[in-house]
């Protein structure tokens, strides 16, 4: 039998010990440290082994109707979700078969393969499955090789479904990396077919990042129309506008050059027109302290004031006619004073307010103030006034009393073509009039109330003007002139301000109410009243309200209420005081144009004085 030393209870030292200098003392043993370098490889080749020869597996994953062995130990060392699927109290650290669902089975098998070996090959074909699986079981070694990967092949074929991967599998660092790379190739982007496939939420980060373009904001405007018109077509109205309001107010309007807005404008529908420019209140010429204007100012809301804009290019004139078609303001006929003789002329100018130029026109076959000039189908409908011809009411001497229609006399009528840039007699309306008021509706013209000689009128007519036939319908509750008919929708047109003679006193009375008339019913009813009832004020609709702007109290000279802003709610049935104009002002006329939201360098009107 051989005896072994006991070394255990020996103390080895260096040095002197106890039995004095250069005595037999006790010596430390050198420690020795081995790190086999091959051990990892040897460990996963083991392990790999193992797994071939289907030795130790236990457990099996199923997948896409496949099945995939492996070790459970081998699973958990390199996937959070299998470790915490193994070590918690969970159903599946006991089952032998787990199905591991939305993992695709090439994804699986290449990071079985990854856990084996540590090794991965990605691919352009194969990155999708991989990413997807290594996201799911959380191996976040995989999916950050993935991430870098594909930050590798970003180009411009490619760069759409990299944004929609970095963003499905939250990978915020690759998100960051490909919409720079979109932001920074973005003119090239926009000519690609992938432009379009980029989803709503996808554009409007992109516009967001603010990061460094490759264009102007031109461009970036020009990008963001073609996008919606090409993406957003197909959804509803309403949608489609809440897409376009977010995409756009992306886009820095106001480094963007004039011009550049109006055409962006021009090519959209009505409501994108909208998001970019301002749907503003107009006021056109009228009569102030200093006498008879043609200033034309308008309101932005988005301000609060009133601006300066421009003026009509004639002598200072007024009783013109004013209507709006296709966003052009045309300004009408009317009359100007010259060696206090009134003179009335048939001339026409038209005002593009996008690109801030007049034009002339062809003038009308015949001279007219104080008419209606309304827009229907498209053209421009100028019916009645007075004319230097007739001496009074177009169309004759001859005034039509109670039996208005049945006598020859008439009203003489012709409408304008923007097209074609002339004027066209149509059929007369059969009743004298001036100073009375239109509105259309469909492709109907309702005139109704002026006055026939001294007599005020409450008769309503209406043209068909496709077949060119009149026909009289319900009169108005009470007789206006000098007042303004306007559309509301829904078939209503309300009846505005205006007077009447009182026939014991033959005075003025100013009509308070707000009548509206049903084209449906062919009926009248008292909608409101006018807090302050006014003579000459500028009546608008805009969006659900309608305004009263100046106008005065009656014919006194200081009885005036000439800057007061009164507003009407359509939806609240609701009066409210708005901002005074900064002038006084009368006999002039409101009407609604689209301003560039961008134009902000037109002269603020002061503000009015405080009484």
């Amino acid at each position: 039998m051989v005896r072994v030393k006991d070394f255990g209870r020996r103390r080895c030292g260096v040095g002197g010990g106890a039995g004095g200098r250069g005595g037999g003392g006790n010596q430390s043993a050198v420690a020795y440290e081995f790190e086999s370098p091959s051990h990892t490889g040897t460990l996963l080749a083991g392990l790999n082994a193992l797994r071939d020869k289907g030795l130790l597996l236990d457990v099996t994953l199923i997948t896409e109707g496949q099945a995939f062995q492996a070790h459970r130990v081998v699973l958990a060392s390199v996937s959070d979700y299998f470790r915490a699927m193994f070590t918690d109290a969970m159903l599946e650290s006991r089952l032998s078969e787990i199905c591991v669902g939305g993992v695709p089975a090439a994804g699986m098998r290449l990071l079985l393969d990854y856990a084996y070996s540590s090794r991965l090959t990605l691919n352009l074909d194969n990155i999708q499955d991989v990413l997807s699986a290594a996201s799911h079981i959380q191996v976040v070694a995989v999916v950050e090789a993935c991430s870098n990967y594909l930050q590798t092949q970003l180009d411009l074929e490619n760069c759409v479904d990299i944004a929609t991967l970095s963003e499905t599998y939250s990978l915020a660092g690759l998100r960051s990396v490909v919409y720079r790379f979109m932001s920074s190739h973005l003119v090239e982007l926009s000519q690609s077919p992938d432009f379009c496939r980029l989803s709503k939420a996808q554009l409007e980060h992109l516009l967001a990042c603010d990061l460094p373009v490759n264009c102007s904001e031109a461009d970036v405007l020009a990008v963001t129309l073609q996008w919606i018109d090409a993406n957003l077509a197909s959804l509803s109205a309403g949608q489609r506008l809440h897409w376009a309001q977010r995409l756009l107010r992306r886009v820095h309007l106001s480094e963007v050059p004039v011009e550049t807005v109006v055409r962006g404008g021009q090519q959209c529908d009505a409501p994108l027109k909208r998001l970019l420019c301002a749907e503003s209140c107009y006021k056109v010429g009228g009569f102030g302290i200093g006498g008879i204007t043609n200033e034309i100012t308008y309101f932005l809301p988005s301000t609060n004031k009133w601006r300066h804009l421009t003026s009509i290019p004639h002598v200072e004139q007024c009783n013109y006619g004013t209507a709006v078609l296709d966003n052009d303001l045309y300004v009408v006929g009317g009359c100007f004073n010259q060696s206090l003789q009134e003179n009335i002329h048939p001339f026409g100018f038209r005002y593009n307010p996008m690109e801030d130029f007049w034009s002339t026109m062809a003038p009308m076959e015949q001279e007219r103030c104080r008419f209606s000039l309304t827009v229907v189908g498209g053209r421009l409908w100028a019916v009645g006034g007075a004319s230097e011809e007739g001496g009074g009411a177009m169309g004759g001497a001859d005034v039509v009393g109670e039996g208005e229609g049945r006598g020859e006399g008439g009203c003489a009528c012709e409408c304008y073509s923007p097209l074609d840039d002339c004027w066209d007699l149509v059929t007369p309306l059969p009743a004298a009039r001036t100073q009375h008021a239109a509105a259309a509706c469909g492709h109907y013209l309702y005139v109704s109330g002026g006055l026939d000689r001294d007599t005020a009128l409450c008769s309503v007519w209406r043209l068909d003007t496709v077949t060119g036939d009149w026909e009289q319908r319900a009169d108005m509750p009470v007789p206006r002139v000098d007042h303004t008919m306007m559309l509301v929708g829904d078939g209503r047109i309300l009846a505005c301000g205006g007077w009447y003679e009182d026939a014991d006193t033959g005075n003025r009375v100013l009509v308070d109410t707000v009548d509206c008339y049903r084209t449906d019913h062919d009926s009248w009813h008292t909608l409101t009243r006018v807090p302050t009832p006014r003579y000459h004020a500028g009546i608008v609709h805009v969006h659900s309200t309608i305004y009263f702007i100046g106008g005065f109290h009656s014919d006194a000279m200081f009885d005036r209420a000439t800057a007061v802003v009164e507003c009407y709610n359509l939806d609240t049935d609701e009066w409210t005081t708005g901002e005074k104009y900064p002038a006084d002002i009368w006999e002039h006329t409101c009407v609604t144009l689209y301003i560039p939201r961008c134009r902000d360098d037109m002269e603020v009107m002061p503000s009015p004085p405080t009484s």
